[in-house]
């Protein structure tokens, strides 16, 4: 589904679609309210979302559709302020790029993004504890306090490479490239807001986490379960 009001870049985007995936199917809508109306029926495997849009911006219209789903996004806009970056992938965005952009770039961006949707093969070790935090490899079910709690791909995939090598250092690149890919080499922005996206969802006190721990400089890491203390009775 490709959300943007200039026909020219639909057009031309579909026709890379073509290019790079033969027998694909590219929806192309000029309005914000019309993507939310046809998202349910449409069910796309991914969504390019331009910020300006002439009725719902994109940023709204990103938000509303994380509230049902985990549907890869790609945010698309002429802006190139890094404010917009950060505000598009606070909101849920799994990526962004700005006009004008190579239609071999949007390409390999894509398929990163598709990539990140495959989740990590089960682990031998099935169950993860660590104080109030909870972990069923086998079933990608993670759960805080007994709640069970919603995470993107991305963010299950980030969580995973923590929790599998909890005590130890993850460095910056190392988590990038394991998780985005070797595309993203030195794009720590999109760490720090997925890692900041992460506490928001396990931890007791983001500002003062107990589990994802920072290494300033180095990267992150996660305390070893017997570090963690459990839920306040």
């Amino acid at each position: 589904m490709v959300v943007d009001d200039d026909p020219d870049v639909v057009e031309a985007i579909s026709l890379s679609f073509n290019l790079q995936w033969p027998g694909s199917t590219v929806v192309g809508l000029g309005t914000g309210r019309a993507a939310l109306q046809r998202f349910s029926q449409e069910n796309p495997d991914v969504i390019l979302l331009d910020i300006g849009l002439p009725d719902i911006d994109g940023f709204e219209v990103c938000r509303k559709l994380r509230e049902q789903s985990n549907v890869p996004i790609l945010m698309i806009t002429a802006r190139g302020e890094e404010i917009d970056k950060v505000r598009g992938l606070e909101l849920g965005a799994d990526d962004y790029v700005t006009k004008p952009f190579g239609y071999l770039e949007l390409s390999a961006r894509i398929k990163a993004v598709l990539r990140r949707t495959t989740l990590p093969t089960s682990s031998p070790a099935a169950n993860f504890k660590a104080g109030s935090l909870q972990i069923n490899f086998a079933a990608h079910e993670v759960r805080v306090r007994g709640e069970v709690v919603r995470l993107t791909p991305t963010e299950y995939k980030l969580l995973d490479q923590l929790t599998h090598n909890a005590g130890q250092v993850m460095l910056h690149d190392t988590l990038l490239q394991r998780v985005w890919g070797p595309e993203y080499k030195g794009e720590i922005d999109y760490l720090r807001i997925y890692i900041r996206r992460l506490r928001e969802r396990i931890e007791a006190d983001p500002q003062h986490p107990q589990m994802i721990l920072t290494e300033r400089g180095i990267g992150y890491r996660f305390n070893p379960p017997e570090a963690v203390a459990g839920p306040s009775q």
